[in-house]
């Protein structure tokens, strides 16, 4: 059996403003019409023996991460919320370990392959990718720790990459495990035909991998295994201890066993691969029109060369530019140099020292009911515009420094307000006084559309008491 499991960590900081800390890459349809999370999950069709897959996700993701599954039909085997950020090696760690367990696994005593996969990779040859998972999974079987080195095609210095010995057939023993070079080592590589860009990907079974976890990070293991068993059940999400997760150390499956094991082998992949690690790697892996420009939105140009355009809500008009990259979202815009994207990542930097909520939030907030958007604010008021699945509720809630009035603008609203609850149609309102109990529910099946005018001393998300959730969120603001 062959158990995917999907990484969904990382906040994709060098691909701000769309990429933000709560709302990150791999939950963004940056190549297509599915996210980069859903292209990772449909490319595993027609792969055979392939189980739910595991998710391991940061826990303010997990609404998303969940719906987006259901979306595309495909409910996974667990989804475990990482509380603190372990990186790469205990995250595999604990999805092993949860496999293992799992209810399949231990009623046929099986020990399962485990392919892992970043959720923010873009695959252009899916054939070719599905060939060299099964050229891996040969190796798996035979007690391999499997790792997939992608073809150059170019002396690139921002990878780290892995030296391939001799060997024959599709799975070559690995010789060593290399840092990004400087340009003129990376050109000697390519030239050898014996080194692969470092992909992340991995495959081997459960038993395997952890054992050699525990023979060269015991202490990583430990945590791990003290963060399953004392994991909680939420909703369909397995929540690890944050305390005993919190103590695990934090590195990397490269760091902390594939450069030390004496099983790692090396799968070639030639799929027209790319980890999107900044908006020019994200242009080139997007088909150009005649100037050599991506164009996303409402995007007009003239005498513009080279360049990715990308408008989520106003046009953008660019002339005479070449080789640049201009982003527009509601509240932020960013124009570089195609030759300086890798920049971007020192000005979140910025804005995170400052205090900007642009580093995590855009306008727009997803939320496990819906979202809303903060359509205009000034002082003592906000206008937010808010949008409720059909079937989905609010939470019961109060807040202490401000009042509402909501407007329905489509849809059937229920109210909760104090001791009332009543239905509210199409141009119809209500006001909500400051420290009453409500909630909006939709109860039903289009989407609801109503303006939540907040008047007030103080507006911000955490003046929230929440008496009852669905989601869970009891006291919380998230």
């Amino acid at each position: 059996m062959l158990i995917p499991v999907v990484l969904s960590g990382g906040s994709g900081t060098r691909l701000w403003p769309l990429s933000r800390e709560l709302y990150p890459k791999q939950l963004l349809p940056l190549v297509g019409n599915h996210t980069m999370l859903q292209e990772t999950a449909r490319r595993l069709e027609g792969v055979a023996d392939v189980a739910a897959p595991i998710v391991v996700c940061n826990e303010s993701h997990r609404f998303m991460v969940a719906e987006q599954m259901l979306q595309l039909g495909a409910k996974p085997g667990a989804i475990i919320l990482e509380p603190v950020g372990r990186n790469t090696a205990p995250a595999v760690a604990v999805a092993a370990l949860a496999a293992l367990a799992s209810k399949q696994c231990r009623e046929q005593a099986e020990d399962p392959i485990l392919l892992v996969l970043p959720a923010d990779h873009v695959i252009r040859d899916v054939e070719s990718f599905r060939e060299a998972i099964r050229a891996g999974r040969a190796a798996a079987d035979a007690g391999k720790l499997v790792t997939f080195g992608v073809v150059p095609d170019r002396p690139e210095t921002g990878f780290g990459y892995i030296h391939r010995a001799k060997g024959e057939g599709s799975a070559y023993p690995v010789a060593e495990f290399v840092e990004k070079p400087d340009h003129g080592t990376a050109v000697r590589y390519v030239q050898s035909g014996e080194y692969f860009w470092n992909s992340g990907m991995f495959m081997f079974r459960a038993r395997a991998y952890l054992a050699e976890l525990g023979k060269f990070a015991p202490e990583m293991l430990k945590a791990c295994e003290a963060a399953v068993a004392t994991a909680k059940s939420d909703l369909d999400f397995m929540r690890l201890s944050a305390e005993a997760f919190g103590a695990c150390p934090s590195d990397s499956i490269d760091y902390a066993v594939m450069e030390k094991t004496a099983d790692a082998v090396v799968v070639p992949l030639d799929a027209g691969w790319s980890d999107v690690g900044s908006w020019s790697a994200l242009q080139d892996a997007l088909p150009r029109d005649e100037s050599g420009n991506v164009i996303s939105g409402d995007v007009i140009t003239e005498g513009t060369t080279g360049s990715y355009l990308h408008s989520t809500s106003r046009l953008i008009a660019a002339v005479g530019l070449a080789d640049h990259v201009v982003v527009e979202t509601k509240d932020a815009v960013l124009v570089a140099p195609r030759d300086k994207v890798q920049d971007v990542k020192a000005l979140v930097n910025q804005l995170k020292a400052q205090g900007r909520y642009e580093t995590s939030l855009h306008r727009e907030v997803f939320r496990p009911w819906g979202s809303y958007d903060s359509i205009d604010h000034g002082d003592r008021f906000q206008v937010k515009r808010l949008v409720v699945k059909p079937g989905a509720s609010m939470s019961l809630q109060l807040h202490h420094h401000r009042a509402e009035h909501w407007i329905v603008v489509s849809g059937t609203a229920r109210i909760t307000r104090g001791e009332e609850t009543f239905l509210l149609g199409e141009n119809e309102s209500t006001f909500i006084p400051m420290g009453t109990k409500h909630r909006i529910e939709n109860p039903g099946k289009v989407t609801l559309h109503i303006i939540e005018v907040q008047s007030g001393s103080y507006l911000g998300e955490d003046d929230i008491v929440r008496f009852e959730d669905v989601y869970g969120r009891e006291g919380t603001s998230k």
